[in-house]
């Protein structure tokens, strides 16, 4: 499949690890040259926004979805190709999944979390059927795959969480994955 948008799921923080922004710059470079557009939450801080300066730095097209409330703390982008302000975080993460053909989780916290968990579930319930990419930067998702590895051998899960969840260590080897 060649997909032509991906959802992006990352921390409104830069975190402690100096690769975390250079992935998520790296993969924000790559997906525009690519020519995959990037669907993410709207905010020009963190991770976030690192990603989506560098895929407008190299004329990449970026969707931006951000609630009202997070206007101002997420800091919204006022640069992007589109910008859509919407009620509340449930709109917000529906409409990201409407607009794009796959997902990509990069290292965040709470809200990261719940956006992977909301579309491993999503995927389980056959509400939609994208594929899943974690980049796992610097092994921050070690901990959380082990768990992941946990609740599977300890029966429940209803299916391998690897069926719907592609784990790949750099940006390459998710624009390899989205390009193949």
């Amino acid at each position: 499949m060649s997909y032509q948008s991906v959802a992006v799921f990352c921390g409104s923080k830069d975190g402690n690890n100096e690769l975390y922004v250079l992935h998520a710059q790296q993969l924000g470079a790559d997906l525009a040259k690519a020519n995959i557009a990037l669907v993410y939450g709207g905010g020009n801080k963190g991770l976030m926004g690192a990603t989506a300066n560098a895929v407008l730095a190299h004329h990449g097209k970026v969707i931006g979805i951000i609630p009202e409330v997070l206007v101002a703390w997420e800091h919204a982008h006022n640069e992007l190709t589109e910008l859509h302000v919407v009620n509340d975080m449930h709109s917000r993460k529906k409409l990201m999944y409407q607009l794009s053909e796959a997902i990509i989780i990069l290292p965040g916290g709470n809200g990261t979390m719940d956006e992977l968990f909301e579309v491993l579930t999503w995927n389980q319930l056959q509400i939609h059927d994208k594929k899943i990419i974690l980049l796992n930067s610097a092994g921050y998702y070690n901990h959380l795959l082990g768990h992941m590895n946990h609740m599977q051998l300890q029966g429940f899960l209803y299916e391998n969480w690897r069926d719907n969840m592609v784990v790949c260590e750099t940006p390459q080897d998710v624009i390899d994955f989205l390009t193949a």
